[in-house]
């Protein structure tokens, strides 16, 4: 028997507890790092949606998401088969954001964001951990913002 994607990014979460949000120092230039951009949706320190086209419902509250979810374009949502896939997302922009890289779970689409860039349309409170700490005023305000990502496993 096969395992959903999002049963298994939640059992591997639960092994590598917090580290799966610690800072990373890699480099643009790193082969596993693509460019993106992310936006911001829903409440300030919310979840985004109530669960999305993927179905998880309250869910997305819960540990271990932690309302550190998002929706994707079509490019990474690939007509649901990308509901429950695991990336680090982290900001570019040294002046608004810290170097920590936040690591979400994809439970909704963005049929409105870019079809042809990849595009995240992260909750409030994943957006949120991008910033400085303290800071997440600017990069809220910025609106789209210049990010990379890689798949967390």
């Amino acid at each position: 028997m096969q395992l959903p994607p999002v049963l298994i990014c939640i059992v591997l979460q639960l092994l590598v507890g917090s580290s799966a949000y610690t800072t990373t120092n890699r480099h643009v230039s790193d082969a596993h790092w693509l460019p993106a951009v992310a936006t911001w949706y829903g409440s300030v320190n919310g979840d985004g949606s109530d669960g999305g086209a993927c179905g998880y419902g309250t869910l997305v509250d819960v540990k271990p998401f932690h309302a550190r979810v998002g929706a994707v374009n079509p490019i990474l949502f690939k007509n649901g088969e990308g509901c429950g896939a695991c990336y680090k997302v982290r900001c570019l922009d040294r002046s608004i954001c810290s170097r920590r890289a936040v690591t979400v779970i994809v439970t909704d689409e963005c049929p409105g964001c870019s079809k042809t860039n990849t595009h995240f349309d992260l909750s409030g409170s994943a957006f949120g951990r991008l910033a400085i700490s303290g800071e997440s005023g600017p990069p809220r305000n910025r609106g789209l913002i210049p990010v990379i990502y890689r798949n967390k496993w």
